[in-house]
């Protein structure tokens, strides 16, 4: 690991560790949908939550930045290791990805990759990060579509979000991170609900596709130096 890169991952763990350490008020502050199972005030906990949601964030955080190392897109991903933790959380628990964590994060993430492209003036990036969330959201509704007991629309919207982010990074990233989540999906999920730990008609997807994203970020040069 360079300097550059142990200094991106405890920045980037730092920070993220702060940002989910709040998280349980917004958690809290969450409007209960009609289906839901657990009421969010519930479900926010109290500081033993805070402490696993900000030691996870960290781990994922610094993972990411020590895959990145010195990236002009660090700070999105910062912000989606936090949200992804809090909401793999959630989903886990009431199998619902909310709309008022989801849709900002669009607006968050945008802006973030806007400025990186301005300072960088790497456009090109900025253009594939645009194009990868139109045909990944084009292609989770059309699936949306056909097998709604598969996936949900909150997944939907949530991959446009994390499109964005690995767009940015390549194609191979955005392509390595989708198919991750959807190979995860299948062998743990499917694995957990062979073992009767999840309902294997509707357990949650959100967490394989956060989790996919890692994959995409942290093994994709890997994996495309591998098959090339």
């Amino acid at each position: 690991m360079t300097t550059d890169q142990l200094f991106a991952a405890v920045g980037m763990a730092a920070v993220a560790a702060l940002g989910a350490w709040w998280s349980p008020r917004v958690i809290a502050r969450l409007p209960d949908p009609v289906e839901v199972e657990v009421p969010y005030a519930e479900l926010a906990g109290g500081p033993r939550l805070a402490l696993r949601l900000a030691a996870a964030s960290a781990v994922v955080a610094g993972s990411l930045g020590a895959a990145l190392g010195p990236d002009p897109s660090l700070p999105v991903w910062c912000f989606l290791s936090v949200v992804g933790v809090v909401l793999s959380y959630v989903d886990w628990r009431v199998r619902l990805l909310p709309f008022r964590i989801v849709a900002p994060s669009y607006a968050i993430v945008g802006l973030l990759l806007i400025v990186a492209a301005v300072v960088t003036g790497d456009y090109d990036a900025a253009r594939r990060s645009l194009i990868a969330w139109i045909a990944t959201y084009a292609i989770f509704t059309g699936m949306w579509f056909v097998y709604r007991r598969g996936i949900g629309y909150g997944d939907v919207r949530l991959s446009g979000v994390l499109a964005m982010a690995l767009g940015w990074l390549g194609w191979s990233e955005l392509i390595v991170g989708m198919y991750a989540a959807f190979i995860l999906g299948a062998l743990i999920g499917g694995g957990l609900a062979l073992a009767k730990v999840v309902d294997r008609t509707g357990y949650p997807f959100g967490p394989f596709m956060f989790a996919g994203a890692w994959v995409g970020v942290v093994c994709a040069p890997a994996i495309t130096s591998w098959l090339g």
